[in-house]
């Protein structure tokens, strides 16, 4: 089997209107389709985000703070942008309200982290 690409990948929310409005508002990407009342697939570059309703425990402040403070080695999903929009993804995320990790400076690309409204662990990385 050779797989092409990543077609799209899967997000878990608990509030399908609110992680909609999140990854439209502040990451760009817009709505494709509406699949029934708990899903809706949203555009990515050439990929697509799936938000699937589900009930799931929201995480405390805490945990959210904890997430933040040590990001690596855990699951995430990771959206790329160019070195010129990479020096402004952190500005835009605090205004936005999102809490943003410390910047991590891999040697060939740096990346931060953050979370969606339900606690997802994202990452925006950008190449040299």
């Amino acid at each position: 089997m050779k797989l092409k690409r990543l077609d799209h990948f899967g997000i878990e929310v608990r509030d399908l209107a609110r992680a909609a409005g999140f990854y439209s508002s502040v990451l760009g990407l817009k709505v494709v389709a509406r699949l029934g009342a708990e899903q809706i697939l949203m555009k990515c570059g050439e990929q697509n985000l799936a938000l699937f309703q589900v009930a799931r425990p929201e995480l405390t402040k805490s945990e959210r703070e904890q997430i933040i403070a040590n990001p690596l080695g855990k699951g995430h999903h990771a959206f790329l942008v160019s070195p010129e929009d990479f020096s402004t993804a952190a500005e835009r995320l605090r205004e936005a309200g999102v809490e943003v990790s410390k910047l991590i400076d891999w040697g060939d690309h740096d990346c931060i982290y953050f979370l969606d409204p339900d606690g997802n662990l994202l990452e925006v990385v950008s190449y040299r």
